[in-house]
Protein backbone atom coordinates (compact mmCIF):
# COMPACT_ATOMS: atom_id res chain seq x y z
CA UNK A 1 0.00 0.00 0.00
CA UNK A 2 2.36 2.66 -1.21
CA UNK A 3 1.66 6.03 -0.24
CA UNK A 4 -1.33 5.20 1.79
CA UNK A 5 -2.16 7.60 4.50
CA UNK A 6 -4.34 7.27 7.35
CA UNK A 7 -5.65 9.85 9.26
CA UNK A 8 -8.18 10.92 12.70
CA UNK A 9 -10.32 13.82 13.08
CA UNK A 10 -7.80 16.11 14.96
CA UNK A 11 -10.80 16.92 17.49
CA UNK A 12 -11.07 13.30 18.33
CA UNK A 13 -7.47 12.37 18.46
CA UNK A 14 -8.84 9.29 20.48
CA UNK A 15 -7.34 6.32 17.42
CA UNK A 16 -10.00 4.42 19.03
CA UNK A 17 -12.57 5.91 17.91
CA UNK A 18 -14.61 4.41 14.96
CA UNK A 19 -14.17 7.08 11.92
CA UNK A 20 -11.17 6.85 9.88
CA UNK A 21 -9.89 9.08 6.70
CA UNK A 22 -7.29 7.95 4.04
CA UNK A 23 -5.70 8.73 0.78
CA UNK A 24 -3.41 7.13 -1.53
CA UNK A 25 -0.84 9.35 -3.38
CA UNK A 26 -2.44 12.17 -4.52
CA UNK A 27 -5.74 10.39 -5.16
CA UNK A 28 -9.48 10.96 -3.44
CA UNK A 29 -9.92 10.77 0.47
CA UNK A 30 -12.33 7.39 1.95
CA UNK A 31 -14.29 8.12 5.11
CA UNK A 32 -14.12 4.53 6.74
CA UNK A 33 -16.65 3.70 10.01
CA UNK A 34 -17.02 0.61 11.48
CA UNK A 35 -20.76 -1.04 11.43
CA UNK A 36 -22.16 -2.44 14.38
CA UNK A 37 -24.87 -4.03 12.69
CA UNK A 38 -22.88 -5.50 9.93
CA UNK A 39 -19.46 -6.33 11.89
CA UNK A 40 -16.60 -4.65 9.28
CA UNK A 41 -15.75 -1.33 8.12
CA UNK A 42 -17.29 0.40 5.51
CA UNK A 43 -15.76 2.79 3.28
CA UNK A 44 -17.11 5.52 1.39
CA UNK A 45 -15.40 8.00 -1.12
CA UNK A 46 -15.62 12.10 -0.06
CA UNK A 47 -16.52 15.22 -1.78
CA UNK A 48 -13.80 17.51 -1.54
CA UNK A 49 -17.06 20.01 0.44
CA UNK A 50 -17.43 17.10 2.94
CA UNK A 51 -13.73 16.81 4.09
CA UNK A 52 -12.27 18.58 7.11
CA UNK A 53 -8.99 18.34 5.76
CA UNK A 54 -8.11 21.50 8.21
CA UNK A 55 -8.93 18.82 11.59
CA UNK A 56 -7.23 15.98 10.09
CA UNK A 57 -4.14 14.39 11.38
CA UNK A 58 -2.04 11.58 10.80
CA UNK A 59 -3.23 8.54 12.59
CA UNK A 60 -0.11 6.05 14.16
CA UNK A 61 -0.13 2.69 11.91
CA UNK A 62 0.23 0.74 14.97
CA UNK A 63 -3.06 2.33 16.39
CA UNK A 64 -4.93 1.59 13.44
CA UNK A 65 -7.19 -1.49 13.95
CA UNK A 66 -6.10 -4.55 12.23
CA UNK A 67 -9.78 -5.42 10.75
CA UNK A 68 -9.61 -1.62 9.22
CA UNK A 69 -5.84 -2.16 7.87
CA UNK A 70 -7.14 -5.91 6.16
CA UNK A 71 -10.40 -4.05 4.68
CA UNK A 72 -7.64 -1.32 3.29
CA UNK A 73 -5.32 -3.99 1.95
CA UNK A 74 -8.56 -4.89 -0.08
CA UNK A 75 -9.62 -1.50 -1.14
CA UNK A 76 -6.09 -0.33 -1.98
CA UNK A 77 -4.42 -3.69 -4.77
CA UNK A 78 -1.23 -2.16 -5.90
Amino acid sequence: MNGLRVYIDQKKRDTRCAVFYTRRAGGPYYRWQYEDLRGHWLGCRMHAFELPVTELVLAPWKEVPAALKSSLDGHYVD
